[in-house]
Formats: C-alpha cells, structure tokens, sequence
C-alpha cells in the first residue's frame, strides 16, 4: 500500500470520525441540555359556574360546545318564587315608609309638647308633668331611630329579593366555550354547586414540562415556539412563568407532623419535570386549540443568558 494512499484514508477516517463526534456532541447537547420538550400541554382556565339561588330550570339557552359571550344567558331558573318574594319585599318596605312618618310625626309632636312645657312657669306646669313629657320626648325620637331602622333592612330585603330575581337568569361570566353540558328544563339546581363548565379561550396558555436540569437556561420573557401534534405553522410565545415548587412522591405527610420519607434510593435517577407557563402572543389565524391538546415547547434563551454565560466563561 502506498504511504500517500494510507495516509489520504487516515485523514478521511480520522475526519468522519471528528465530524461524527461534533454531530454526536450537538445531539446530546440538544437533547440534553436545550430548553426543549415535547411534553407540553395547551391549558386554559375553566369556570365552573354555578347559580346563586335555587329552584327548578325552565329554560335552557345554550348547548354542548357552543361558543358563548360574557354576560350572554346561559339557562334560567322559575323566577315565579322570587317575583312573589319581590313583591313581599316592596309591601314590607311601603309598611316601614310609613311606620317611620307616623314615628317622625309623633316625635315631632312630644317635642313641641316637651318645649311648651319647659317654657311654662312653676305655677303653671309642676316639674313631674315636665319630666313627663321630656321623657315622652325621648321616648317618640328612639320610636322613631327604631323605625328607621327597621325602613333601611326593608331596604336591603327589597334589595335581596330584586338581587335573587335577576339572579334566577344565569349569565356566562367569561368568554368562552360550552364543554360537557346537558342540561334540561326541569332539572334542579341548588344555589352552590355548579352545573356548567366554560373553557375561558381568552386565558389560553401552553405549559412546557421541562427537565430541571434545562432550568438554567430559561428566564421569564425569554421567547418560545410551540408545534401542536396535530400540524399547522408554529405559535409563537414567550416564558411567562416557572413553577416554584412540585410534589414530593418521596415524602408523605402523618398525623404525628413527622416526614415519613421512603427509605429506598433508586440509583437510577431521572430529572423531575417542572411546569413552564408559554404565553401565547398570537395565533394564526383559523387556528383552532383546544385546552389538553400536546405539543412541543422550545424556548430561545434571551440575550440575558448568552451574556450571563459568556461572563462566567470569563471569569476565573
């Protein structure tokens, strides 16, 4: 064999081998250490609505999966109880409206007598017919402070009873969509407990569960894409949070206070995944997400990090 040929298919050997190395450690690199991960969730707030008074439901608004608006009806409840209860609440509240003048005008009357007689001479009026009606006086203006509290919880039952009537019309609180809905006239609901879910589309995110050993490299503003599993064009978004704590499946709580820790070690050990909240900056347009979908996060490091990095390359 030639030396020339031999060395040409060293250096070729030795040069697949370097490249396969360079190639070998970007891999692990990107695996590795990246901030990337394609365990990644799209999440939204869901509003558990539920009425705020009781009774039967007469109509219904809306079905499964329907799109609603903040404020839009959703079902009513039979206001009838409510109206009749509205309609005791105005006649307890003419009563106490006239209670309070018949007090007023009475209180009025004791201080006119009470002033007479305290103008009288001693010959005229004895001090026990002026204590009298001093006292009555008084008597007629606590009458009369009683009545007028007695008018303002009028008030406020009128209050309630109008409160509890516009209430009998459940309204969507958000806007969103419809989810697991069934409702039916006739159905009973009771003040409380909720009976219908809305998936808030305006609080649409994306949480990334990465390894905590990528953390190091993430910080809230840094910029990220996301690639839903079912295609389409990227979304892009930015890190808008990271989880300050997760559930230790080692420890357990008891009754004694104590930490009961598992005394096994698995020597195998695998990184924990750590939510990271992606805001959504915007969405291409017919984009349809729905909350639970997976998808694939990669954040950009910012050029906060890059010079974080390079400083502590520098020093010594």
């Amino acid at each position: 064999m030639k030396p020339a040929s031999f060395i040409y298919r060293f250096l070729v050997t030795l040069a697949a081998v370097a490249l396969a190395s360079v190639i070998g450690w970007q891999l692990w690199v990107y695996y590795m250490e990246s901030p990337w991960t394609r365990d990644g969730r799209v999440r939204a707030d869901v509003v558990s609505l539920a009425p705020d008074v009781t009774g039967p439901v007469v109509q219904v608004f809306v079905h499964d999966n329907e799109t609603v608006q903040t404020g839009e009806p959703l079902f009513q409840i039979d206001p009838a109880r409510f109206t009749l209860a509205l309609a005791q609440a105005k006649a307890a509240l003419a009563q106490a409206e006239a209670t309070v003048a018949k007090a007023h005008a009475t209180m009025l009357n004791a201080q006119s007598n009470a002033q007479r007689y305290a103008a009288l001479s001693n010959n005229a009026a004895s001090a026990v017919s002026r204590d009298d009606a001093t006292t009555t006086a008084r008597e007629a203006q606590a009458s009369y402070a009683a009545a007028q509290a007695s008018l303002a919880a009028a008030q406020a039952d009128l209050g309630v009873a109008e409160l509890n009537l516009d209430r009998t019309t459940v309204r969507a609180t958000v806007n969103g969509n419809v989810t697991n809905f069934s409702m039916k006239p006739g159905d009973y609901v009771a003040a409380g407990t909720p009976v219908i879910a809305i998936v808030d589309t305006d609080s649409l995110y994306v949480d990334g569960y990465l390894e905590e050993t990528k953390l190091r490299n993430i910080n809230v503003g840094d910029k990220a894409t996301v690639e839903l599993m079912q295609g389409g064009p990227p979304i892009q978004g930015h890190v808008a949070g990271i989880a300050a704590g997760i559930a230790d499946s080692e420890r357990i709580a008891t009754s004694t206070l104590l930490a009961d820790v598992n005394p096994t070690f698995t020597w195998v050990r695998l990184a924990a995944r750590i939510p990271v909240r992606i805001a959504l900056d915007k969405v291409p347009e017919g984009e349809k997400l729905v909350a639970g979908m997976t998808c694939t996060v990669s954040i950009q490091p910012g050029p906060r990090q890059n010079a974080t990095a390079a400083t502590a390359d520098a020093s010594p």
